[in-house]
């Protein structure tokens, strides 16, 4: 797998999705009442999924993704939507983690690093993001940096840097999370687009 010598810290992808249609299904999903953060998992660990499976063993490294088998939630399956942009990432690598994640009005996400989640690091994840629902008071930095994401826009950003998330909004902020392996395929498509 080869990559560029210096990846940029965010890559806006050349792929929009329906951003009504996403809505709609997240907020069906919206758990009634919730502080701060609310996360809806869409793929899961298999064993999370379906309790009658064995719990795997430790892994070694979580973000290879090959510790255990990933299902879609009961959520998953009744937003055909959603699951249809799984499907459409399931096209080109294997597809793990997948979560909406609901950002209260008026919250922050402390800054951080997500260490396993960046291209530069051996056999990693990356994380994709869809900005879902967005208001004028979110903001996302990335490397103290705002990040200009869009509702409906596909962003790789390298999280093993750090970044923070504030909604001085009054509506909720919803993102869709997708977590993939990157093959050629997925590295051919973030140089392009760099």
């Amino acid at each position: 797998m080869e990559t560029k010598q210096e990846t940029k810290d965010r890559i806006q992808l050349p792929f929009k999705f329906d951003v009504e249609k996403m809505v709609l299904e997240a907020k069906a999903l919206k758990q009634k009442e919730y502080e701060y953060y609310n996360v809806i998992p869409l793929r899961s660990p298999a064993h999370l999924v379906d309790t009658s499976l064995p719990f795997p063993p430790p892994a070694d490294d979580y973000a290879d993704g090959t510790w255990t088998d990933w299902l879609d939630t009961p959520a998953l399956k009744s937003s055909p939507y959603l699951k249809s942009i799984i499907e459409f990432f399931s096209e080109y690598t294997t597809v793990n983690l997948v979560r909406l994640l609901f950002l209260a009005p008026n919250s922050i996400v402390k800054e951080h690093t997500d260490p396993t989640l960046g291209l530069e690091q051996e056999k990693s994840m990356i994380r994709l993001t869809i900005p879902v629902d967005n208001n004028e008071g979110v903001e996302f930095y990335l490397n103290d940096e705002l990040v200009p994401m869009k509702v409906g826009e596909c962003w790789y950003l390298r999280l093993t840097d750090p970044h923070r998330v504030f909604n001085k909004g009054t509506t909720d902020r919803i993102n869709l999370t997708i977590d993939i392996i990157p093959n050629d395929q997925i590295i051919e498509i973030l140089n392009k687009a760099m």
